[in-house]
């Protein structure tokens, strides 16, 4: 259905199909800049390039012939409110033969790659005039209302309204007569007219992604609805009226509040799929529970009956709905009754009925993944923030449900998706499930007995069992051929076992230690619980290494290497076990579990070179860039990228920054902490929270974005010439387990042997205020916002802001209540300068509110507003920062008792505080 609501309709389709053979015709006017229009056929496009208004206005002022031609015209939103009215207002004029209208925002993205919205707000009243409109995509505008031009149009087929602010739908919807397609998903519907049912012709319906708690009975005399989506609402209960679509195919009715459904659904004649995930359904008839084409995860189904009926004289507490958190909200409450909560930050929770037995209040905040914070194995990899969840290790009656969202890696081979979290200063990983949402989005479920801190992690493929004294056979399911053996007698209680199995890769272990014929067995990692030994030995088996068979072995040449895993050494142990083969397998006993690897290598001393083939094979390549903004080369983007990710990275920027060629390729673990530090007359120009001792602090993970953008300054004169300064990277503290060598290195030569890059860095000489790009035309006076207490932004903080804002100024500038008028004045005093322009609102919407209360939690959320919450999580960062800052020193004076906690201070910890 998703390919129908942003696809066109089967007859656009066919007429693209005849199009597609006539020549496409590029028309180039001077008079317009030289930009291009396209015209192909009877198609006119003009929502490719800026400027589609002026170029219409100007062919229907020349009253060209070929737009007599044109059924098809696409217009871009993105424009001036009046000039796309003036526009729109000639089109009844000049395109009689019009029957398809497609004037949708969305084309360009925000910072976050959301789409932005178009400045639609209504329709000329002369668009009624289109007689012959068949098609009308309004799609990412900002409609509050649907224009009254819209519900004259007769012959209108399909309408499409999503990504819009509409709250509600007119009642004279239902007059027109032959709309066999509508869909308002992801608008603000909080209820639907009953005369929605009298569109007899009506075929798909999309209502998903809106806040209905209900649907009204009429529905249900929609005799030609084939599809109907009503997910992502608030619907508690359903009409009985809907079993009356004998028509309907498709039902959607996942992410709602639904306990029961209509029992007539089970009997729709050519119903192909209901989809009713993720609502509260304990009760199904047994019709739908056995049919193939219901989809029922998420849902408490016989996990608890109904909650009594509350005894004469005590108000039954009200079942909680569906909460939606916004990024100003760090808490919510959960009472008996359950509920399901969308946090700000992506995460899904949900609480089933009986989870807890009086109301309890959950907060939750989400950390960026420093070490401390990230528990990970030799070979795992993070995919995600690190949400903690509080009151920590309060025990739920119910398992509670966990969504965490994250993006896939490319490569899974031998791989699983687990969420991971920390019991009692214990990382322990959960049994998780995926659920696809997109093609590079993932839903990680899982289910918590009790709160603490989560992340998802992929690690190799982890098998268990338990093993009780009779013995059991363990076998890898990502290997076939690794098993071990347990035989009878072999424990006195039932102990925990796993196994993992890593692959190798032959090509760069062959390389590394330059011999061809060198190859290597999957790395076998074995666990347990209980006593460190067996009270029998365990016979293991380990595929050889490839091209290597037991008929053809040279028994000198394989070695079994053995390593406990909190040891830096692998020690050849070759000559200690007796070594069986076959023609695939080598089997050999042990009485404890560690880690095992078959070597086939020509040289003698093996053990070190397994030691440094194994750190060098968990290291990424990576390279480090340092690029200024060209419209502003204070501003540093710096970003530690994979060596096989630059390429692509760099043509996406470049249009928008530049900088120096990359770095040379150097060599980082997983989860491993580096610095940038600018040098020779550069420096950081904003206190930032991931700033320690002047350098900018990152952690390395190899799928997650480690990009930052950092505001530069120098106390070198530049209005005498330009300032060529750097910025270093240098290694900060490395893993626990690196070589002898690395370590003995660092302790010998100091903060210079952690050297790993210099990129060089120009500021430009200035050359008067326009050289500087700030404008003159306001004050840069010392202000902050805020205060100490709940913390505040100062002036170069602000500048950070700015520099980050881009072309979506107006947008935070209306949020922020400035008039409009002053936007245009801005505009105009400002022309040919994007930042003078942002700056110049940002201060002196800034210098208005020095002094006033609640000014830093308005820009927060006028940042939000704007779908700029990259912005927005920057800014609170300052704030806690700040606010710690005053804690501490509140403290240090003896104000304040060392424990204590002051008001607008977190009550979060990290888990070596805890």
């Amino acid at each position: 259905m998703a390919a129908v609501l942003e696809g066109q309709k089967p007859e656009e389709t066919a007429a693209a199909a005849e199009d597609a053979a006539r020549p496409t015709v590029q028309a180039v006017d001077s008079r317009l800049g030289g930009a291009p229009f396209l015209l192909a056929g009877n198609k006119l496009n003009l929502d490719l390039h800026p400027g589609g208004c002026h170029r219409l206005q100007y062919l229907c002022s020349q009253q060209s012939p070929q737009l007599l031609q044109v059924e098809f015209l696409r217009l871009s939103t993105h424009e001036d409110p009046q000039l796309l009215d003036d526009t729109l207002a000639k089109v009844p004029w000049s395109l009689l033969r019009l029957r398809s209208l497609v004037l949708k925002g969305g084309q360009s993205r925000g910072a976050l790659g959301a789409c932005l919205h178009g400045t639609l707000t209504t329709l000329p009243a002369g668009l009624s005039d289109l007689a012959c409109l068949a098609h009308l995509d309004l799609s990412f505008n900002r409609l509050e209302t649907l224009p009254s031009c819209v519900l004259e149009l007769r012959s209108l087929d399909a309408l499409l309204l999503s990504h819009n602010c509409l709250s509600e739908l007119p009642e004279a919807l239902g007059a027109l007569p032959t709309l066999t397609f509508l869909t308002v998903t992801h608008n603000r519907l909080e209820r639907l007219p009953p005369t929605l049912g009298s569109l007899s012709t009506l075929q798909r319906l999309d209502l998903s992604e809106n806040l209905l708690d209900s649907v009204p009975s009429e529905i249900g005399d929609l005799s030609s609805l084939r599809e109907l989506n009503l997910a992502s609402n608030r619907l508690q209960n359903l009409p009985a009226s809907l079993a009356g679509l004998r028509s309907l195919q498709l039902l959607v009715l996942h992410s709602n509040l639904l306990t029961s459904v209509p029992t007539g659904l089970a009997r729709l004649p050519l119903i192909t799929r209901l989809d009713l995930r993720d609502n509260q359904l304990r009760d199904l008839p047994a019709e739908l529970l056995d049919a193939p084409f219901v989809r029922l995860q998420g849902n408490p189904l016989g996990e608890a009956s109904p909650a009594p009926p509350s005894p004469p004289g005590i108000s039954q507490i009200p079942e909680m709905p569906r909460l939606f958190l916004t990024s100003d909200l760090d808490s919510f409450l959960v009472t008996p009754h359950g509920c399901s909560v969308t946090l700000a930050c992506g995460a899904r929770l949900q609480f089933p009925a009986g989870a807890t037995t009086t109301p309890i209040t959950i907060h939750y905040r989400l950390w960026l993944p420093e070490p401390g914070l990230v528990s990970l194995g030799p070979h795992d990899f993070l995919l995600s923030g690190v949400l903690e969840l509080q009151p920590h290790g309060v025990a739920f009656q119910q398992d509670v449900s966990l969504w965490l969202l994250f993006v896939p890696p490319r490569v899974r081979r031998c791989r699983e998706v687990v969420v991971r979290t920390r019991s009692d200063n214990i990382w322990n990983d959960l049994e998780t499930h995926l659920e696809e949402e997109a093609p590079k989005r993932l839903w990680a479920r899982c289910q918590v007995p009790h709160f603490s801190w989560f992340l998802v992690v992929l690690r190799p493929v982890s098998n268990t069992c338990l093993l009780p004294p009779e013995g059991a056979l363990l076998c890898s399911s990502g290997h076939p051929g690794v098993k071990v053996t347990f035989p009878p007698g072999v424990t006195e209680e039932p102990r925990q076992v796993s196994m993992q199995v890593v692959h190798m890769a032959g090509l760069e272990l062959r390389a590394l230690l330059e011999e061809s014929e060198a190859s290597v067995s999957p790395l076998l990692c074995l666990s347990q619980s209980g006593p460190p030994s067996f009270l029998h030995p365990v016979t293991v088996q380990l595929p050889l290494p490839p091209g290597v068979t037991g008929f053809s072995l040279n028994r000198s040449h394989l070695h079994l290497l053995h390593r406990t895993p909190l040891t830096t050494t692998w020690d050849d142990i070759t000559t200690q076990v007796a070594l069986e083969f076959t023609h695939l397998y080598a089997r050999f006993q042990v009485t404890h579990f560690s880690w095992y690897w078959l070597w086939y290598t020509t040289k003698t001393c093996v053990g070190g070179l397994a030691r440094k083939a194994w750190e060098r094979l968990r290291l990424h390549r990576v390279n480090l860039i340092a690029l200024q903004r060209r419209r502003d080369p204070e501003q540093v983007l710096l970003q530690c990228l994979p060596r096989s990710k630059v390429d692509a990275t760099l043509s996406r920027l470049l249009d928008r920054y530049r900088g120096p060629e990359p770095s040379e390729t150097v060599e980082m673990f997983e989860g491993e902490k580096f610095f940038a530090a600018f040098e020779r007359g550069i420096d950081v120009d904003a206190d930032r929270p991931d700033c320690v001792d002047g350098r900018i602090c990152f952690v390395f993970y190899s799928h997650l974005k480690n990009v930052k953008e950092v505001y530069i300054t120098t106390t070198l004169d530049r209005e005498a010439q330009d300032v060529r300064g750097q910025v270093s990277f240098y290694r900060g503290s490395l893993p626990v387990e690196v070589p002898e060598e690395a370590e003995a290195a660092r302790q010998k030569k100091g903060t210079d042997a952690l050297w790993m890059a210099t990129l060089p860095i120009k500021l430009p000489r200035l050359r008067g205020a326009q050289g500087s790009g700030q404008g003159t035309d306001f004050s840069l006076m010392p202000l902050n916002l805020g205060d100490a207490e709940t913390g505040f932004l100062t002036q170069s903080n602000l500048l950070s802001v700015a520099s980050r804002l881009g072309p979506d100024w107006p947008a935070v500038a209306l949020h922020l209540g400035m008039p409009y008028r002053e936007l245009q004045r801005i505009r105009h005093e400002f022309r040919d300068d994007l930042d003078g322009q942002i700056r110049h609102m940002l201060f002196s919407w800034a210098e208005r509110q020095t002094g006033q209360p609640g000014a830093v939690g308005h820009l927060v959320q006028a940042l939000e507003q704007s779908d700029r919450q990259d912005v927005a999580e920057e800014v609170r960062a300052i704030l806690e920062l700040g606010r710690h800052k005053y804690q501490d020193s509140i403290r240090r004076t003896g104000l304040a008792p060392e424990d204590s906690t002051l008001p607008g201070t977190s009550t979060s910890q990290t888990p070596e505080s805890a």
